[in-house]
């Protein structure tokens, strides 16, 4: 039997889509343990996976991430991203990539040791490695181990021609394009992390593994066997990395389908769509929550400009968002309001969701068949949102500018059907998922040392 570690960031974003990889690896013969901090053993136990203690960053977000316990600084840095999604595209990303040695690359001697240690203890035949824990995927080359490669984000988060850099989207929606002038400060900002990343990742395999060859582009780092994409093919997406095979996975979501409601659950759904009303959820993600402001412009809009009920993730900020001006008088029939709901459980039952542009809720609105507003803040969003709208899945507004009105008024042309890629490409990508993606990774991975 094959021995499997996953090692995932201490993220609640990345650890789900990972871990639903692994149990999938585990159905097909597998034995795969799952490597990250404590606070997701029980995620590993659930999943029927073994579980090693590994910290591969100091930040981290278990649900909200508001809410997470972690360090001051690294609570300063969330603070700092969160102001900048009041001022665009611009400021987030810059601030992002001031954040970015301390976000994705701390401790690296620190981890190189630990990962060389839980190698030794559990002698795994192959690691399955989230792309953004950097410094686990130093650790692995430097170590000479066998490793697959998962891109959890956009595809292009993994650069595969010299004038692509991560930290700068390869596309943007039209509503949120930057002049020449800021693109030109972005470039400037991503090409020195990755001048200070890959200066970090040759001096450390000089250090710890002169036999090993110097990495050449340190963001550009992956396995020469596998990278997994939780991302549908397209046709525009940019090149993938030349030599492994990429596999591109479509969604990462549990093989036995959505779990059922509970009983809260149920009974709003039922009354939320009584008189055959649609149901619409608003949910910007586990950091940007934060942002209550826009929740409530897109909430508000909804109930004003569509016949639809509305369901809305607040996550640290539910009274916020309750006594928000534009939600006073909001027809309590028609709005349920909650700090975290069953995303994956309630999709099935809605026409049509406003969220972020994460990797998670796009490829899950996807295999659900469910067209979206995409209201982009940061990363890689602006690439999925551009994604979003080429393939007819959905709209795009800018979150800063948003009124009432734009918002019903995109939401309004979802449910009368405007989004019309969605049902042929949901057709397309819910046979592929984590089952098709463990096939394939255990067909393209050594299977002894």
């Amino acid at each position: 039997m094959a021995r499997v570690v996953v090692i995932s960031p201490p993220f609640h974003s990345h650890a789900r889509p990972l871990a639903a990889l692994g149990a999938a690896l585990a159905r097909h013969g597998t034995r795969v343990d799952f490597a990250c901090t404590g606070a997701f053993a029980e995620l590993a136990a659930r999943s029927g996976l073994g579980f090693a203690e590994l910290a591969v960053t100091r930040n981290a977000n278990h649900g909200i991430a508001e809410t997470t316990r972690q360090g001051r600084t690294e609570a300063g840095r969330l603070r700092e991203f969160l102001a900048a999604t009041h001022h665009g595209p611009t400021a987030t990303l810059l601030a992002q990539a001031r954040h970015r040695a301390d976000d994705m690359l701390p401790d690296p001697e620190r981890v190189l040791n630990e990962l060389g240690a839980l190698d030794t203890a559990v002698r795994p035949d192959w690691y399955l490695v989230d792309q953004l824990a950097y410094s686990a995927t130093l650790a692995l080359h430097c170590l000479g181990l066998p490793y697959a490669t998962f891109c959890p984000g956009h595809p292009s988060y993994l650069p595969a021609t010299p004038d692509a850099h991560f930290g700068l989207p390869y596309a943007w929606p039209d509503t949120l394009r930057p002049d020449t002038a800021d693109l030109g400060r972005l470039r400037a900002a991503v090409a020195a992390n990755d001048a200070s990343f890959t200066r970090v990742f040759r001096a450390t395999t000089r250090r710890h593994a002169p036999d090993r060859p110097e990495p050449g582009r340190a963001f550009a780092l992956c396995s020469p066997h596998a990278v997994v994409f939780n991302y549908p093919l397209l046709p525009w997406l940019p090149p993938a990395p030349p030599g492994p095979k990429a596999i591109y996975a479509g969604h990462l979501l549990p093989h036995t389908g959505t779990a059922p409601l509970n009983g809260h659950w149920r009974n709003a759904v039922t009354r939320l769509t009584a008189a055959g009303r649609p149901l619409t959820l608003v949910a910007l993600g586990t950091f940007l929550s934060a942002r209550h402001d826009v929740l409530a412009t897109a909430t508000a809009g909804i109930l004003r400009h569509t016949p639809a009920s509305v369901i809305v993730a607040a996550g640290d900020h539910l009274a916020e968002l309750t006594a928000h001006p534009l939600l006073r008088e909001a027809p309590a029939g028609r709005l349920e309001v909650a700090p975290a709901i069953p995303q994956q459980e309630l999709l099935p039952y809605a026409a049509a969701m406003v969220h972020h542009g994460g990797n998670n809720s796009f490829t899950e609105c996807l295999h659900a068949g469910v067209p979206a507003l995409v209201l982009p803040f940061s990363s890689d969003q602006f690439a999925i949102a551009h994604d979003a709208e080429r393939a007819a899945l959905g709209r795009c507004l800018d979150p800063n500018t948003l009124t009432p009105e734009s918002a019903g008024t995109a939401v309004a042309a979802l449910l009368d059907g405007q989004a019309r890629g969605t049902a042929e490409l949901s057709a397309r990508v819910r046979p592929r998922g984590p089952e098709w993606a463990a096939s394939s990774l255990l067909w393209h991975m050594p299977s002894h040392r």
